[in-house]
């Protein structure tokens, strides 16, 4: 399991919030079978919106990222709830690239950068709250970063980082940071966590060495007087059910199930965020079908 630690520093006047992800990046790269590149890209969304949705007051709310950057590994969609659970998938989970010229995972050319990011929290209205900001990088940090500013007119640091085994492929350690200071928080203080970028960069390093991530976080942020508020256990979890999808398949109408009754006499339905497959029969189908004619 991951985890969450929320705090304030530097006499409370700048908030922070942390994650240590590795076995959320690490069941998504195997339940999607994910090329390393795209276990990076679909790792850092996953921890930034496991961040983001651990922020949500009510517990059925739910938030949602949808990043389309036009890159070759197409979107990608996580989803996260207020206890730490979070759930994703990238469309083209097999794509492998060349590594960049820094000799690092090419994650910018992969989700691309000229699209848009987009959140949307359902708090249980009638409609959702749905935020949009243009994409600047395809690194996703950033892109984040600029949503943060754009959207919600928070200024904020963003880091998020994913170590992927060059040999195996396997994650090794995923990090994530999002530091936003108050609107009383002095210049200095902020000049002083601009000076501290270097050292924010190696958080997924310091996590890949065994550093726990409080420990971490007092190393990057020596003299800033963290206070650690709260902890929460995290984990990908994806919560879909047989139901859900029935009611899936009901939405689609009588026509679309006839269809499928008399060309494919059955249904097999995969879940985008876990790959778990639901198979129907026919007789289920011509059940689902009854419930579709009552509904209309």
């Amino acid at each position: 399991m991951g985890r969450i630690v929320r705090g304030l520093m530097a006499n409370d006047t700048v908030k922070l919030m942390a994650i240590t992800g590795k076995d959320i990046c690490e069941t998504a790269r195997e339940l999607h079978g994910l090329s390393r590149v795209c276990t990076a890209a679909l790792g850092r969304s996953l921890l930034i919106t496991d961040m983001m949705g651990a922020q949500l007051k009510g517990e059925n709310d739910r938030l949602t990222t949808i990043i389309k950057g036009g890159g070759p590994a197409g979107n990608i969609v996580c989803t996260a709830d207020n206890r730490g659970h979070v759930k994703g998938y990238i469309e083209n989970p097999k794509l492998e690239l060349p590594l960049n010229d820094s000799g690092k995972l090419d994650v910018s050319m992969a989700v691309g950068w000229f699209g848009e990011l987009t959140v949307v929290r359902d708090l249980g209205l009638k409609e959702p709250y749905v935020g949009k900001s243009n994409m600047v990088s395809g690194e996703i940090a950033e892109d984040f970063a600029q949503y943060f500013t754009v959207s919600e007119q928070q200024p904020s640091m963003v880091y998020l980082g994913v170590r992927v085994d060059p040999h195996d492929g396997r994650v090794r350690a995923g990090g994530g940071l999002i530091v936003q200071p108050m609107p009383f928080c002095p210049d200095d203080v902020i000049d002083n966590i601009q000076d501290r970028v270097p050292m924010v960069k190696m958080l997924a390093g310091m996590l890949d060495d065994g550093m726990e991530l409080e420990a971490a976080l007092r190393k990057i942020f020596d003299g800033m007087d963290i206070n650690f508020t709260e902890t929460m256990e995290t984990g990908f979890r994806c919560d879909c059910t047989r139901e859900r999808l029935e009611r899936v398949l009901i939405s689609l109408g009588r026509d679309e199930l006839s269809d499928m009754i008399e060309k494919e006499h059955g249904a097999e339905l995969t879940c985008h965020f876990c790959n778990k497959k639901y198979s129907f029969s026919e007789a289920e189908l011509k059940g689902l079908l009854e419930e579709a004619g009552k509904a209309q």
